[in-house]
């Protein structure tokens, strides 16, 4: 039973989110802040109306709904005739006869389709409370969610039962939980979820023997009695000590892991997150829907590999949806399986992509895509000694280094700009590739007869290298003070450089004199 679609309304980042799903494995990628996070925790609220660990309706808080939203009403509020933010979370599922429960038009679409919603709306009760407090609210005041209520129903229209569910949930985040007196309780709870009710028992009893042990030992009583025997001014109970026998107090709270015998919590982060990975893939095997939160989280590339590898083949009966950074964890697992979230819940399927562009990033694991991905702009260029260049001339031109106005200066061979710029167009990426003409520039033309909005050169057929585009626009002494020599022509200048190229773009790149770029170069650097 996969989900289909998502849709989100003023839930935390996301004002508003449409989002198709892959029956089996997504990846989401997007910059910070873009909602990726939230897209789990709105899938895994809408499955199970519970807000980490609690029912959600216990647990509202004004962080839940969008900023941007709750400001605007709070600012016009009641005066202005405005309808109090609702948060809507709707989770439509595949067309399956055995969802007939969960099938109506109860939707935001009005489609006769199956699935669930999760609504936080205000209560009619307090119309006129939330009014007044509008009218008064200090700027910056948050949303009064003391007014509002949790409604969790299907699209039929009625209330949801967990145990009728069509799908569980489950979250995976290794680096989300902490250790707390020894026992790390993301472990403890997968651990718990795990074993069956008889071994559940089984440890209770165990861990209640152990606590009168501890009670019985000689060494415990003769303490217990020197504390009943000394005076107290704070009460005239006996004091003694023991292992706590509160109910909340059972084996799993005290529970310490172990790994090699080294406690998990003195183990490497890289272990840690290992270690609780395979867990969590083990312990939710009851679930139709995974989630994880960034898996390559303090990870070598082989443990990430190995992890790969398992999230490959759970997705293969289960729906799993995968956030990450990591550019191995995303052409491991498949640019085709990848959506870009970008700003204001806008985003985009990489599936549309020719099929060679895809088996082109698809043969190249290494390659690091997401930085075309992630980059608010990005530069192409075909070489390491292009790339320190064109760094050098927008250092030049903004006094910073590119990355620091989020763009990205990539070097690409040549024959993968089509790829690269199939990805761009596709998402709308800002992004200019910087060519040599090599002496050709009408079939240059050609070649890139698609893409010639994305692609900048110099068409003088008498200059097809950097190298001579670097000479025809700056004097002999400019570039001897660069290179540090004393060239009496640019012939032999040009020699040099061709049979260095990595050295002259070092010395251009660290040299303090001033000097002029190519005019594609100084139209590429310019915002």
């Amino acid at each position: 039973m996969p989900i289909e679609r998502v849709i989100v309304r003023n839930f935390k980042s996301l004002a508003s989110l449409d989002l198709p799903l892959h029956p089996h494995l997504n990846i989401l990628v997007g910059d910070n802040e873009r909602g990726k996070s939230t897209v789990l925790e709105a899938i895994h609220a809408a499955l199970t109306c519970q807000w980490r660990g609690r029912n959600l309706m216990y647990e509202l808080s004004p962080s839940m709904f969008n900023n941007n939203v709750v400001a605007e009403y709070l600012k016009s509020g009641c005066i202005a005739g405005g309808e109090p933010p609702t948060l809507l979370i709707e989770l439509y599922f595949t067309d399956d006869p055995a969802l007939a429960l969960f099938r109506g038009t109860h939707n935001s679409r009005n489609q006769d389709v199956a699935g669930v919603s999760l609504t936080i709306e205000l209560d009619d009760a307090y119309h006129q409370a939330l009014c007044d407090y509008t009218a008064a609210a200090p700027h910056g005041a948050g949303l009064p969610v003391e007014y509002f209520r949790t409604y969790w129903r299907s699209f039929a229209g009625n209330g949801v039962v967990p145990r009728t569910l069509p799908a569980k949930s489950s979250i995976i985040d290794t680096h989300a939980s902490k250790s707390l007196s020894g026992a790390d309780r993301y472990v403890a709870a997968i651990i718990e979820a795990a074993i069956t009710a008889e071994d559940r028992v089984g440890l209770a009893a165990a861990y209640r023997k152990m606590r009168d042990d501890f009670a019985a030992n000689p060494r415990v009583q003769v303490l217990n009695e020197h504390l009943k025997a000394s005076p107290s001014a704070i009460s005239e109970k006996s004091l003694t000590v023991g292992i706590d026998t509160a109910s909340r107090s059972g084996w799993e709270s005290v529970l310490s892991p172990y790994l090699d015998q080294i406690p998990f919590s003195q183990a490497s982060l890289g272990e840690q997150s290992a270690a609780k990975m395979r867990l969590a893939l083990r312990a939710q095997s009851a679930s139709q829907v995974v989630l994880i939160e960034e898996p390559e989280n303090h990870l070598s590339f082989a443990n990430m590999a190995r992890l790969i590898e398992n999230i490959a083949k759970e997705a293969v009966d289960r729906q799993v949806v995968i956030t990450t950074h990591s550019s191995f964890v995303l052409n491991k697992l498949g640019l085709d399986k990848l959506t870009m979230l970008g700003a204001n819940g806008k985003h985009m399927r990489l599936d549309n992509l020719p099929p060679d562009t895809l088996n082109y990033f698809l043969k190249l694991p290494g390659h690091d895509t997401l930085r075309l991905l992630l980059a608010r702009r990005a530069i192409l260029v075909e070489g390491p000694s292009d790339e320190l260049i064109v760094q050098r001339a927008y250092i030049d031109r903004h006094g910073r280094a590119p990355l620091a106005s989020g763009v990205d200066v990539i070097s690409v061979k040549s024959l993968a700009f089509k790829r690269f710029l199939d990805i761009a167009r596709l998402l709308s990426i800002d992004v200019i590739a910087l060519t040599d003409n090599d002496g050709r520039p009408e079939q240059l033309k050609e070649r890139y007869a698609e893409y010639l909005d994305y692609i900048d050169y110099d068409d003088d057929p008498a200059a097809p290298s950097l190298e001579q585009q670097i000479l025809k626009v700056n004097e002999l002494p400019v570039i001897n003070t660069v290179l540090g020599k004393t060239f009496a022509e640019k012939t032999a200048a040009l020699a040099y450089m061709k049979a260095h190229k990595t050295e002259t773009a070092l010395a251009i790149f660290a040299s303090t004199q001033a000097m002029t770029y190519p005019g594609y170069i100084a139209r590429a650097v310019e915002e």
